[in-house]
């Protein structure tokens, strides 16, 4: 016993002050821990001073314009939705440490204080104090007393049929089921981003477009005007004039709004609160390499969308939860240790200490069909999970053809647009001819103006819906996960 109590006293205090140290440990143990910025993952994007740029957007301050990578970094920086997905990654990161806790033994310190006046209670209590008397004394009638007892509880299962192994294996795969997701967040984030941009772009673009519409219909009104009053036109010529001026103002206002409303839309993907003093560069992008052909695409998404392997993780943790449910079949195996000291004025002396050590070995045989019906459920929850892999296997063949198809739908509307919109800006300028020479009436003028713009702005829709086309292909390929 001599040997005992001081291994007993030492050992409290290792774990006292492993209680206190424990705070500081686990921040440096996070702090090793922690993922890196997911921005590193995209090799493509341009360097900047993510911190100072993030602040002069949030505070709305004037900066220089913003190109698409830095919007992209932006993103990946400040999007709410990335944020959640990283924050469930650590969270399932936490649940692999506490699986791995299975592993290690549970130990507990306890006092007990103890009063009354039961016999059995009194004898054995007085027993473990070492102070039983011999003389002089009433085992039935021990009267009141009381009692003081602290010690160390020490628990570890040894075997409880592969549990503990099967947890942490599937606690292992939720984190890998979480840093995928993290990734087709990101895949959809980027794609987001780069659509947003070009939609901002189109809309400024139309602004432009609309601006040089109102410029050109004002001169001409003005040009019309002075002819009235020399009488050399008509006055349905002049409200013919007036009323197109109308129709420009009109759509100035219209495409102003539009392109307000695509700022306010990029900076939501971005995660910022405001627009002011947002403005796009214009920079030019370089799209992915894209397959030739739909079946290729096809294949390289089958190989690395996200979602389908997140789903193939699924799947495999719910074939090691039939494996967990099943483990219930066998017996379990725990060690259990117990060294303690009592006394009544919590006197406590090492020399009267008690310690214990002993093994239990349970056995469930029955336990009212609840583990054939755990075991069940298990087996429909990996059905499940085969069956939402096809799925999601169908959704992504379906996702890559219908942005293979709209691609090239843009590619042939680009090509259209662009001859449109030469044969538009040439007839405009002969007719603008005609009529400097008065062989062509002003509503001539007028329609060959606005069929000049239309086409303009159709010509500048197609080419970012174009640009837009070439994202979706990637992201529906998975060009823009990390991992």
């Amino acid at each position: 016993m001599e040997y005992v109590w001081p291994i007993f006293h030492a050992f409290w205090f290792f774990c006292a002050s492993f209680f206190f140290l424990l705070p500081s440990g686990l921040q440096a143990s996070q702090s090793l821990v922690a993922p890196a910025p997911e921005a590193a993952h995209l090799s493509n994007l341009s360097s900047w001073d993510d911190n100072q740029a993030l602040r002069d957007l949030r505070e709305g301050t004037e900066g220089r314009p913003l190109s698409i990578s830095e919007a992209i970094t932006t993103a990946l920086a400040a999007n709410p939705d990335l944020e959640l997905a990283s924050a469930r990654v650590h969270e399932a990161r936490e649940m692999i440490a506490e699986a791995r806790a299975a592993f290690w033994p549970s130990l507990q310190l306890y006092t007990e204080y103890l009063r009354g006046d039961a016999p059995s209670v009194h004898a054995f209590k007085r027993l473990d104090q070492r102070r039983l008397p011999l003389v002089d004394f009433d085992f039935n009638e021990p009267g009141v007393f009381q009692n003081f007892e602290s010690g160390m509880l020490v628990h570890f299962n040894v075997f409880k049929g592969g549990e503990h192994v099967f947890r942490e294996r599937i606690a292992r795969k939720g984190l890998r089921v979480q840093e995928l997701d993290r990734n087709a967040v990101t895949n959809d984030l980027v794609a987001s981003v780069i659509g947003a941009y070009f939609d901002a772009l189109a809309a400024g673009d139309h602004v432009n477009i609309a601006d040089q519409s109102v410029e050109t219909v004002k001169s001409q009104l003005h040009s019309v005007r002075v002819r009235y009053e020399g009488g050399s036109v008509l006055r349905s010529d002049l409200l013919s004039t007036e009323v197109r001026l109308a129709q420009a103002i009109e759509e100035h206002i219209r495409a102003k709004n539009r392109h307000a409303l695509s700022l306010l839309a990029l900076a939501h993907v971005m995660g910022l609160q405001q627009t002011k003093g947002l403005e796009l560069s214009g920079g030019s992008w370089v799209p992915p390499t894209i397959p030739p052909c739909v079946e290729e695409g096809t294949r390289v998404a089958l190989a690395s969308r996200p979602e389908l392997r997140q789903i193939r993780e699924k799947t495999a943790s719910a074939r090691m939860g039939v494996g967990l449910e099943r483990s219930a079949y066998l017996p379990a195996l725990d060690l259990h240790i117990k060294a303690y000291v009592d006394d009544e004025k919590m006197k406590y002396d090492a020399d009267r200490g008690n310690w214990t050590v002993g093994f239990l070995l349970s056995w469930n045989l029955f336990t009212g069909f609840s583990t054939p019906a755990r075991v069940n459920q298990a087996r429909a929850r990996l059905a499940q999970a085969e069956a939402g892999d096809r799925q999601v296997s169908q959704a992504v063949i379906l996702d890559v053809k219908r942005a293979y198809f709209l691609h090239s739908e843009a590619h042939a509307r680009l090509k259209v647009t662009g001859k449109a919109a030469s044969q538009a800006e040439e007839a405009f300028r002969l007719v603008q001819i005609e009529y400097d020479r008065g062989s062509a009436g002003i509503v001539r003028y007028l329609d060959a103006e606005l069929a000049k713009n239309s086409a303009l702005v159709a010509q500048a829709a197609a080419f970012y819906d174009f640009r837009r086309s070439q994202a979706d292909v990637a992201r529906a390929l998975g060009h823009f996960a990390t991992d």
